[in-house]
Parts: C-alpha cells; sequence; structure tokens
C-alpha cells in the first residue's frame, strides 16, 4: 500500500506541471478542430473521450490490429486495472478495478461488468467479443449503473461495428498462423438505395487449442470454430423519422480440455468437453428528429442463444489409478431468451432556464430475461448419472433521466439518477422456488472543469448496484445425505442481498495542441456493502458452489495512460493500473476468515508499453510489453497467479490497396494462469488438494493479408 500512495501522491505533484504546459490562446482551439478526436458511444449522446468525466479505455481499429487481436480476451491484459477470467475455451467474464464474476455453473447470476454489442445487451456472453470489423472497443471504469443498470456495477464494455460509409467499400482478410489458426473475413458496405447505408461482416476463425491430450493422442480437444455474421442498417424514413436495423449471428463449436492434473498443457481425458454458443439477435432503433430542440428515440432488442459447457469432471481415465478413480462428466446446456425495450427523450439544444444553459435526458426501461438449465451429471450421493433442471426469470423496470448544466464556459455539472425495479423467479426439479425482488438506485455527480479545449479536469461520485438473487445448488443439497452436517450452513446462504458499490474518481485529460502529446489520470477510492462472494463446499469431489453478502470491500487506486508521438515516425504509448483491494467480513466453509486479504483476480499493478516505428511510407514496425501483478485466483483460497510479462510485435507492409502483415503474441512464451482452483482430483496422490491452474495463451505467431476495395 505504501508504494501505491507515494505513486498518488507523485502523480498529484506532476499534474499541475502538465496544466501549465496548456497554450491559452484561441490557436489550441484551431488545432484540436484539425486534429482526429475519438468519440465515445457509451454516453447517453455521442461523446468527445476528451470530455467524458469518467476512466474510458478506447481500443481503435489500429489498436486492434497492432495486437492482430481476434477476440477482446487478447487486448485486455495490456489495459490497467481490467482483467479477465479462464475456465472456458474463451473469456465469459471481465474483472475492472477488481471487481466481477469469474465463473458461473449451476445458478443464475448477474454480471457485475457488462457487455454491449451495438445496443444489443450480450451480458454474460463474452464469448461473441469478436474483433473482426469492429471500430472500437470501449471499456468504461467505475460504476455504470445509472446509465446501464444493474449490470454495470463495476464497468461496462462497449464495441460498436464499423458505421458503413457513402460510398461503397469492402475489406477481404485472410490469416494464418501456428496451432492450426486459419482465418477468413469479408466486410462490406455502402448505399443501398432507399434503404440507406449498411455495413455486412462475416467472419469465420479456427484454430487447435493450445493443449494435446496424451490419453486420446489428439491436439485438437481445445479447439476453436467460430463464425460470426453482423448486419447494420442505417435508413431515412422519411425528412424526421430514422431507423437503425440491426441483426447478429455467432456460432461457436469450441472444445474444452484446459486442466491437466500435472499442471500442464498435457491432458488425460478420455472425455474432453465442449463450450458451444448459438446466439441470434436482431435491434430496431427508431429516432425522431422533427422537434427542434430534442429527438425520441424507440428502440426493442431480442436475443436468443443456446449454450453448451461441458467438462471432462475427474480430468482423467479409466484405469488410471484403479481403487481410487472415479469417472464423470459435467454438462450444461442453456437457453436464453432476452428482450429489451427502451423510449428516450433527450435534448438536442441546451435549453435555458435559471440563467444556465442545459442538456437532459429522460427514459424507461424494461428488460426481461428467461433462462433454462439442464444439467446433466454423476450425483455423488447416489454415484448414478442425475438430471438437474431449472428456470429462471428476470423482470427489470427502470426510469432513468440525466440533467447538464453549463455553470460557465469552463465548469460543467451533470446529475444522473436511475431507479431500478428487478423481478425474478427461480425453480427447479429439486422443489426449490424463490422470488427474490427488490428496488435499486443509483447515479453519478460529476463535476468538470474545462479551461481550454484541450483539458478537462472532474470529480465523479458515482453509485452502482448490482441485483441479488438465489442460491438453489445450495438449497437442493441440504438433503443430500453426504452433506447433512451443512444444513444449518447451507439454508442460512439460501439467498443473498443486491450489492452496492460507491465511487469517488478525480481525473485529468489533456492534450496538446499539436496532439502529439496527450496524457489521462484517474485516481479513484470504491466502498462495496453487501460483497457478493463465491464461496465452495468441497467434500469427496462433491462440489456445492454459492453466494454470500461479505460485509463490505474497498477498492482504490490510479489509472494512467500517456501517448506521445515525438516526430513523425515514431509514436510511444504507455498505461499502467495500480489497484488496492480488500475484503472484510467473509468467512469461508472451512472456518477460514478472510477479512484483510486481497480481492480475487485484483492485480496490484497493471500496464503496458506501446512502440510503433514507420521504418517507410510503407512498413511499419509495433513493440508491446504488457506486464501484470500475481492476483488470487478465489475469494476461497489462497491459490495465485504468477506474475505477467509479455512481449508481442507486429510488422506490417502496405501496398496500395494491400496490406501484409506478420505477428506475433507472448513472444517469450511465458506460461501464465488465468483460472484457478484448489482442491484435490488426483487419484493417483489420494486426491490430495493442490492447485490447479488453466494457462493462457502461448507463444503465437501469424501472418494476415487484407485487401480493402
Amino acid at each position: 500500500m505504501s508504494k501505491i500512495t507515494s505513486v498518488i501522491v507523485t502523480t498529484l505533484g506532476i499534474l499541475p506541471v502538465l496544466g501549465l504546459a496548456q497554450e491559452t490562446d484561441s490557436a489550441v482551439d484551431e488545432a484540436v478542430s484539425a486534429t482526429e478526436v475519438i468519440v465515445v458511444h457509451g454516453e447517453y449522446r455521442r461523446t468527445p473521450v476528451n470530455q467524458v468525466a469518467s476512466s474510458v479505455a478506447v481500443i481503435d481499429r489500429e489498436s486492434i490490429a497492432s495486437r492482430a487481436a481476434t477476440h477482446t480476451e487478447e487486448l485486455l491484459n495490456g489495459l490497467a486495472n481490467i482483467n479477465f477470467a479462464g475456465g472456458s475455451s474463451r473469456a465469459r467474464f471481465i474483472q475492472i478495478r477488481g471487481i466481477g464474476e469469474r465463473s458461473q455453473f449451476v445458478d443464475p447470476i448477474s454480471a457485475s461488468v457488462g457487455i454491449l454489442f451495438d445496443g444489443i445487451q450480450y451480458s454474460g456472453l463474452g464469448q461473441v467479443m469478436q474483433l473482426f470489423d469492429v471500430s472500437q472497443v470501449e471499456v468504461y471504469r467505475g460504476p455504470q449503473s445509472g446509465r446501464f443498470g444493474a449490470d454495470g456495477l463495476a464497468g461496462m464494455i462497449v464495441l460498436e461495428s464499423t458505421r458503413a460509409a457513402e460510398q461503397s467499400k469492402g475489406l477481404w482478410h485472410l490469416g494464418i498462423g501456428n496451432y492450426g489458426e486459419r482465418q477468413g473475413g469479408l466486410a462490406l458496405g455502402g448505399e443501398l438505395g432507399r434503404l440507406g447505408r449498411a455495413q455486412l461482416s462475416v467472419y469465420q476463425q479456427r484454430t487447435d487449442g493450445f493443449t494435446e491430450n496424451a490419453y486420446l493422442q489428439r491436439d485438437d480437444t481445445q479447439s476453436r470454430s467460430e463464425r460470426m455474421v453482423r448486419l447494420n442498417v442505417f435508413t431515412d424514413l422519411s425528412d424526421h423519422w430514422q431507423v437503425r436495423t440491426t441483426l447478429h449471428q455467432f456460432k461457436q463449436d469450441n472444445g474444452y480440455d484446459a486442466f491437466s492434473l500435472d499442471n500442464t498443457r498435457t491432458t488425460l481425458s478420455d472425455e474432453p468437453g465442449e463450450d458451444d454458443l448459438s446466439s441470434r439477435a436482431q435491434r430496431l432503433e427508431l429516432s425522431y428528429l422533427g422537434w427542434n430542440t430534442s429527438e425520441l428515440q424507440l428502440s426493442g432488442s431480442w436475443l436468443s442463444a443456446d449454450s453448451l459447457y461441458s467438462y471432462d469432471e475427474d480430468w482423467s481415465y479409466v484405469g488410471i489409478a484403479p481403487g481410487w478413480e472415479y469417472s464423470s462428466v459435467d454438462a450444461y446446456r442453456r437457453d436464453r431468451n432476452d428482450r429489451t425495450f427502451e423510449i428516450r427523450w433527450q435534448s438536442t439544444q441546451p435549453l435555458a432556464l435559471w440563467g444556465y444553459q442545459h442538456d437532459w435526458v429522460v427514459g424507461y426501461h424494461d428488460y426481461r430475461r428467461s433462462v433454462d438449465l439442464q444439467r446433466n451429471f454423476l450425483n455423488f450421493d447416489t454415484y448414478q448419472p442425475d438430471q438437474f433442471n431449472s428456470r429462471y426469470s428476470d423482470e427489470r423496470r427502470a426510469i432513468y433521466g440525466e440533467w447538464t448544466t453549463e455553470l460557465s464556459s469552463a465548469w460543467r455539472l451533470t446529475q444522473g439518477l436511475r431507479l431500478e425495479r428487478y423481478d425474478n423467479d427461480y425453480n427447479d426439479s429439486q422443489q426449490v422456488a424463490a422470488k427474490p425482488q427488490d428496488t435499486m438506485w443509483g447515479g453519478r455527480l460529476s463535476l468538470s472543469y474545462s479551461p481550454e479545449a484541450t483539458a478537462l479536469w472532474y470529480g465523479t461520485l458515482a453509485r452502482g448496484y448490482k441485483i441479488g438473487g438465489v442460491n438453489g445448488e445450495a438449497l437442493g443439497k441440504v438433503e443430500g445425505s453426504g452433506l447433512t452436517d451443512l444444513t444449518e450452513f447451507l439454508l442460512a446462504r439460501s439467498t443473498f442481498a443486491p450489492e452496492l458499490l460507491t465511487s469517488f474518481e478525480l481525473g485529468y485529460k489533456w492534450q496538446a495542441p499539436a496532439a502529439d502529446l496527450q496524457t489521462t489520470i484517474a485516481l479513484f477510492s470504491q466502498w462495496r456493502d453487501d460483497v457478493q462472494l463465491k464461496g465452495w463446499v468441497n467434500r469427496d469431489q462433491a462440489f456445492v458452489g454459492y453466494i454470500q453478502n461479505a460485509a463490505s470491500g474497498r477498492n482504490q487506486g490510479l489509472e494512467l495512460q500517456l501517448q506521445w508521438q515525438p516526430s513523425q515516425v515514431f509514436e510511444v504509448s504507455a498505461q499502467l493500473g495500480l489497484l488496492d483491494t480488500q475484503i472484510e467480513g467473509f468467512i469461508t466453509e472451512e472456518g477460514i476468515d478472510m477479512s484483510g486479504r486481497e480481492q480475487a483476480h485484483a492485480p496490484r499493478y497493471q500496464g503496458n508499453i506501446q512502440l510503433d516505428y514507420d521504418l517507410s511510407d510503407a512498413l511499419k514496425l509495433t513493440l508491446q510489453g504488457d506486464f501484470k501483478d500475481s492476483f488470487y485466483y478465489s475469494d476461497s483460497h489462497f491459490g495465485k497467479s504468477d506474475a505477467l510479462r509479455q512481449l508481442h510485435a507486429r510488422l506490417s507492409w502496405q501496398l496500395a490497396q494491400w496490406q501484409l502483415s506478420f505477428w506475433g503474441r507472448n513472444l517469450t512464451d511465458q506460461q501464465v494462469g488465468t483460472r484457478g482452483f484448489f482442491f484435490g482430483n488426483d487419484p493417483r496422490i489420494e486426491y490430495e488438494d493442490r492447485l490447479y491452474q488453466q494457462w493462457g495463451e502461448p507463444r503465437r505467431v501469424g501472418l494476415s493479408v487484407q485487401y480493402a476495395f
């Protein structure tokens, strides 16, 4: 903590110096207007990122290409205070500033970090965050419930597809790499006559995966086969009416064979699992622009997602240790259906009132989700195959508003509030039924100061929330013959309360007049109340997960981003995240008090350094280094990852409409864990408890070719 404090104090000392570097004449505004401005889509209105009063990381198309990233998980190690969990073929769960889920098995959960893709809510379905023909990824740190609701407790990830240009354009993409990597994509966009402007993206990727199954003598049990189609159409229905039509389809047929009894990339599973997803989504956004000072937006979206997640529970084969072994496959098939409706009325011209200029937004949001689960597993009470079924419906209704006042040419005050009601219904085949419900509120209060167009100081007080729920698996196990001694313990955790997050953030954003130097600094302190933490009961290979509320938690730290271009051919960028976290009032089933310990998946530091050098007009070299501290895998045990130090490179050659790129990630081939469990699962050592880890991406190298037309 002393090191983090000293860095924060030093940073605060730097801020006034940076402020003195600002130019105050009219040439500043002219220079800024001549430079490219990054606009974010996650606010109520499209807003320049340097005018957003919160910590936002924006990864644009060029930054995505510099890492040869095909999925958002391949970007996250390079972002300050952003982490992710394995336990699947693709990262489904993200942690921001140390807050976020790490897995889902039996029980329904609510996301702490939401996902919005082209305006469609995919929270909990991180597999869909494919990056082909995505214009940018926006990562909002800190509570976003006032804007996005209950799924924005810790932050939000917003992805936006490339928007069609007025003239017809297209892009072919082909790629190959080690581990059987093959990629192919086509993007087409342009005018469609009376239908308006459209952008179509089609992409397919396949790889053999990063494990070898020694028992089956296969190298593709962790394979990925992923396909995607996205279509966005922007239509002017009349002078005053516009409509945006969005269609998505994602298809993933992925293997899952990640954990090894020997903690290597060589597995022994005789029945490898699957991690499949088939999803379809549609969204319509209708805008009325006929009023002089305001506009009305009506939107509706529909999502259907069928998934299968299964794994070889014993990670081995029959005959590995006669007399000790067991054999089991655990499979979870989920059918999810979402429906969202929203009506929003917002100003397009400032409202003059009480001597000030005001912008405003009011709206109503209605969200419905139903999830049917079928689980096929080995019942360790009877040692017979068994099936479990559950149905969960989630209904949320919210009203919200935001009011922004221009106190002067430099000062701005923003007040936002969201009131949300959830009514959920859970029932399962073990006769467990519950109806958790509550009313929550969140929002933000921001005061910003922008003395020039190139600088922004801000202070933001925000409150986020996350819905409560039911521990259906734990309740169902109360009557299990093997866990009768835990009846009272499990009954006391039958439900869990909503979690609240209060955050205070101070920030500074500055850009030099010529845009050759940019910096962003954010200091934050967050308080968690009724923290939802995952606990486990582990008895003789019978695992019961449950969520319980710890008393409180604290998360505080810093985010720093710097971009400097000292010459026309050379650019350096860097970002650093520092994080200090703590749990209070959490006792595991074994009676271990975790109070005072760091939270799970919350590394104390994390960052990235990137160098871009134009070797010639056509040749460009990019070098990147990621670094991340070790972190605890779970709140219920003390297993930790190793610290991360990885090097990436890309050499691209541009010739007219052709681009050829050679790329490499994790060039030093460092083996770093992304998910860890501490328990006994090896019959060869009589199920002695030990740490088991899923390993992240190994050394990757490849070649890609693009043709723009």
